[in-house]
C-alpha cells in the first residue's frame, strides 16, 4: 500500500500503474497481455528509481469477456487471442503504438536482466569499459571443449563481498549500463525468443514463465539480521549484503544472480519438442555431438556462441570484467542449463548424492562448504522454476499441463513418440507430483533459503496434486477433444 500510494503521484490520468512486483505476479499467471512496460523509470520518494508498468485495460478486458464474472482465466483462454501472429493494441503507451506478445515478453526480459547487470556494474564501483585484448581473447577459447556436459563441476567457487565495502557502494538504481549496451542486450533477447521454436509448451513465454520464477526465488531469500542477511525482500530494489552462514553467499554475488535468470531465458532454446531419448534415436546431428543432455547442451552451445558475437561487446562489457568472472559466468550457465534435465537418471541420481553431501551435518562450515551448499541449491532453484507451474495456482499448473500435453501428443501423432503419452498421462502426472515435484519442493524448504516462497510452493504443489487426483482423468479426455479440435481447424 505504501509504494501504490507513492507511486500515485507519477501516474497519469485514465492509466493505471503497476509495480515490478505487480508486473511479475502477472507474467507469471500467463497475463503478459495485461501489462506493457513503461518508457523510462520513474523517481518515487523513499523508493528512488522504479520499472513501473501500465495496466493493458483492452487487453484485460478482451481475454475475459467470454467469461462469467466468477471465472478465472486460464493462461490458455488469455492469451488466445493475443499470438504471436496478431498485434495487441496498447496505442498511446508512452509511444508503443502495437506490440505482439513476443515482444511483451522481450521487453520483461530487458528490464529484469538490466537492473542485474546495474548491480553488477555497481559491485564493482561503478566501472564501465570494453573488455581488454587479452580478455577478449579468453571469451575465444571458453566453451570450446567436447561437449557442454564435461565442463559441469560439482562446486562452483561463488565470489563474496564485504557487507561494509557493500554498504558503500553506489546505488544501483542509478547506474546506467547505457544505450548501446541496452540495445544489444534487447537485441540479443529479441534473437533468443526467435530461435525459440514455435512449440506449445518448450517457447519463449515458458522460458519468461521460468525466468520469473527465478527471479521471484532470489528476490524472497529470506531475512536474518543487517549483519549477514538481506535487508529488504519482495522487491525490486534487493540491497545486498554478505549471506554467508544463511544463504551460502547466492546474494552476496550479483553476477551469480544475473547468471542463474540469464540460464532461464535460454535454458530451452531451439528445444525440438521432443524427448532427448528421442533425438537419440533419431540420431540427429545435435545427438551425434552431445550423446546426452542432447536438448540442454544445444541450448547453452547456440546461446554462448551468439553472446560471443562482436555485435554483444557493449553488452558482455557489463556483465563480467575479468578473466575469473567470465569464467564463473560460464560455469553458472553450464551447470544452472545442465540440471533442467530432470529424465537422465545417472545425472538425478548424482544430484541426489550431492545435496545429501552437502547437507550433511559432518560437512565442514567454511567458504568450500557454503560453495557446496551454494551450487547445489541454485541447481535445484533453476529446477523447481522449470516446473513453476506445477506449484502456483491450479488454473496456471492447468493450462501449462494442457500445453505440455499437446506437445507430447503432437509428437506422438507425427511419429516422433513410441508410445500415446494420454495412456499414461493421469497416473504419469501422479507420480511426477508423488516422486519429483513434492520432494522437490521440500528440499527448498528444508534449505533454509527461501522463506515463505518454499512454503507456498509446497502447499501448492500438495493442492495441485490432490485436484489433479480428482479432475486429472476428465481433463485428459478434454485434452484430446481440444487437440482434435485444433486439428479440424487446421
Amino acid at each position: 500500500m505504501n509504494t501504490a500510494a507513492r507511486m500515485e503521484s507519477t501516474s497519469q490520468r485514465n492509466r493505471i500503474q503497476v509495480s515490478q512486483v505487480t508486473a511479475d505476479l502477472l507474467l507469471a499467471a500467463g497475463l503478459s497481455a495485461w501489462i506493457a512496460p513503461r518508457k523510462g523509470k520513474i523517481f518515487v520518494k523513499g523508493k528512488g528509481e522504479m520499472q513501473t508498468y501500465w495496466l493493458n485495460v483492452k487487453g484485460a478486458n478482451r481475454s475475459k469477456s467470454s467469461k462469467s464474472k466468477s471465472d478465472m482465466p486460464t493462461v490458455a483462454e488469455t492469451l488466445s487471442d493475443s499470438s504471436d501472429s496478431q498485434e495487441v493494441d496498447i496505442s498511446g503507451l508512452d509511444g508503443v503504438e502495437t506490440m505482439t506478445k513476443t515482444d511483451r515478453l522481450v521487453e520483461w526480459n530487458v528490464e529484469v536482466l538490466t537492473s542485474l547487470l546495474q548491480q553488477i556494474i555497481a559491485s564493482r564501483g561503478g566501472a564501465f569499459e570494453a573488455n581488454n585484448a587479452s580478455l577478449r581473447d579468453k571469451e575465444a577459447t571458453i566453451g570450446t571443449g567436447d561437449t557442454v556436459l564435461e565442463e559441469f563441476v560439482p562446486i562452483i567457487p561463488l565470489k563474496r563481498f564485504d557487507a561494509t565495502d557493500l554498504g558503500k557502494q553506489q546505488r544501483a538504481s542509478s547506474i546506467e549500463i547505457g544505450e548501446e549496451a541496452k540495445t544489444q542486450l534487447r537485441n540479443f533477447l529479441a534473437n533468443v525468443a526467435s530461435m525459440y521454436r514455435d512449440n506449445p509448451f518448450h517457447n519463449f513465454e515458458h522460458a519468461s514463465h521460468v525466468t520469473a520464477s527465478v527471479k521471484k526465488l532470489l528476490t524472497r531469500i529470506v531475512n536474518v539480521d543487517d549483519r549477514n542477511g538481506l535487508t529488504t525482500t519482495l522487491t525490486e530494489d534487493v540491497n545486498l549484503v554478505d549471506m554467508v552462514g544463511h544463504s551460502y553467499g547466492i546474494t552476496s554475488d550479483p553476477l551469480t544472480q544475473f547468471s542463474v535468470v540469464f540460464s532461464a531465458v535460454i535454458h530451452d532454446l531451439d528445444h525440438p519438442g521432443v524427448t532427448n531419448a528421442q533425438l537419440v534415436k533419431e540420431n540427429t546431428r545435435s545427438a551425434q555431438i552431445f550423446k546426452k543432455s542432447v536438448a540442454e547442451q544445444n541450448s547453452v552451445e547456440l546461446a554462448w556462441g551468439m553472446l560471443m558475437g562482436k555485435e554483444y561487446e557493449a553488452f558482455r562489457a557489463c556483465i563480467y570484467h575479468t578473466e575469473d568472472d567470465l569464467k564463473r559466468f560460464r560455469q553458472l550457465v553450464v551447470n544452472s542449463v545442465m540440471a533442467t534435465d530432470i529424465v537422465d537418471k545417472e545425472l538425478q541420481a548424482l544430484r541426489k548424492a550431492r545435496w545429501e553431501t552437502a547437507f550433511a551435518d559432518t560437512l565442514v562450515q567454511d567458504e568450500t562448504g557454503d560453495d557446496c551448499k551454494a551450487t547445489i541449491v541454485i541447481e535445484h532453484l533453476i529446477q523447481a522454476s522449470d516446473v513453476a507451474h506445477t506449484m502456483q495456482h491450479w488454473h496456471v499448473y492447468k493450462s501449462w499441463n494442457q500445453k505440455f500435453f499437446m506437445e507430447c501428443y503432437g509428437a506422438y501423432k507425427s511419429g516422433r513418440a513410441d508410445s500415446d503419452p494420454s495412456d499414461n498421462w493421469y497416473k504419469g502426472e501422479l507420480g511426477f507430483f508423488d516422486f519429483y515435484v513434492i520432494p522437490l519442493a521440500k528440499k527448498l524448504e528444508s534449505c533454509g533459503v527461501f522463506g515463505v516462497s518454499s512454503h507456498e510452493y509446497l502447499s501448492y504443489a500438495r493442492s495441485n496434486r490432490d485436484e489433479w487426483a480428482r479432475e486429472g482423468q476428465r481433463l485428459v479426455k478434454d485434452y484430446l477433444a481440444r487437440y482434435e479440435e485444433k486439428i479440424q481447424e487446421e
